[in-house]
């Protein structure tokens, strides 16, 4: 099968990146150049599927992750949200993942893509989106940013979904504080600081185990991806949210640790799974009309990490 959804290009400071745009506005590819041996940073698309769990990445707004209970309350009226994938039987992610966005490349290092949309799918948002990749000496500057059209206030919320690839010895480093136990949806149930055996990302969590979908919070808005194979890392800073009253630090992050497959997901994200029926909403920003708020992430390619012998 061959896809119909176009790949546009960015090639500059010993980086390739692929983007997407008439596919959720997605990333086909992100793949470092130097040493003579070109290396996926995020797991590469195919090319052969729409199923976007196959890219290599994507945005996720106007919320991520899932929302339980058909819906949510906000000021006193209800907003019905129907599931919007196959096999989920909550809607997840938000919409922007699922609609065709614009591109345009105000420089040859920078790409945008664009969407406006309005109640996508039936459901309550009509927001514009702007997507920003810029590749830089050290990696890429990367930011989503939302504004509210709708007339009644909403909730919002914005995340990042990469998958990187999975080596035996590929771990996650990163300060956190505590997690989110779920059930078998996985909705969140309680909260905890004594993070399970395998989970704890302060001690460089292994990327390969028993299942992971799950939120931490306490987060500092840094992380480390690293394979120690290859000598090579990638590291993440989440700069403060940007949002109508002031920044907001960043908080919450999740691991997807599949027991099987070639991929793992670490997500920089804004808000906890079911954030719209947890105690005190965390993380979720209510928009007027108007107002904006902002993601930025800025990835670093280290390839002096140290290296070691497969086992």
């Amino acid at each position: 099968m061959t896809s119909p959804h176009d790949i546009v290009w960015l090639e500059s400071a010993q980086q390739r990146l692929g983007l997407v745009p008439t596919l959720g506005g997605g990333v086909a590819q992100w793949r470092w150049l130097a040493d003579g041996q070109p290396v996926d940073l995020w797991r590469p698309w195919a090319g052969t599927q729409e199923d976007r769990y196959t890219l290599a990445s994507f945005a996720m707004l106007p919320w991520s992750n899932r929302i339980s209970h058909g819906g949510f309350e906000h000021d006193g009226q209800w907003f019905d949200m129907a599931p919007n994938r196959d096999g989920e039987p909550y809607p997840i992610h938000g919409d922007g993942w699922l609609q065709a966005w614009s591109l345009t490349r105000p420089q040859r290092q920078v790409a945008e893509m664009r969407l406006e949309s309005r109640r996508h799918g039936g459901g309550p948002y009509a927001y514009d989106a702007l997507q920003r990749f810029e590749l830089i000496d050290d990696g890429l500057l990367q930011s989503v940013r939302v504004t509210h059209r709708g007339e009644t206030p909403l909730p919002y919320g914005l995340g990042l979904h990469p998958w990187f690839p999975r080596t035996p010895q590929t771990r996650v480093q990163a300060r956190v504080g505590g997690v989110w136990l779920s059930g078998d949806d996985p909705i969140p149930t309680q909260r905890t600081h004594d993070l399970p055996a395998g989970w704890d990302l302060n001690r460089n969590a292994p990327m390969n185990g028993p299942l992971i979908d799950n939120g931490y919070d306490g987060w500092d808005g840094n992380a480390s991806i690293h394979w120690p194979e290859r000598g090579l890392a990638v590291h993440l800073t989440m700069e403060p949210l940007n949002t109508p009253r002031g920044p907001i630090a960043p908080e919450h992050c999740l691991v997807y640790r599949p027991p099987a497959g070639e991929a793992f997901c670490f997500e920089p994200i804004t808000q906890p799974i079911d954030a719209f029926h947890l105690p005190g909403r965390p993380g979720l920003v209510t928009l007027a009309r108007g107002e904006t708020l902002m993601l930025r992430v800025h990835w670093r390619v280290d390839t002096r990490a140290p290296r070691t012998n497969p086992d």
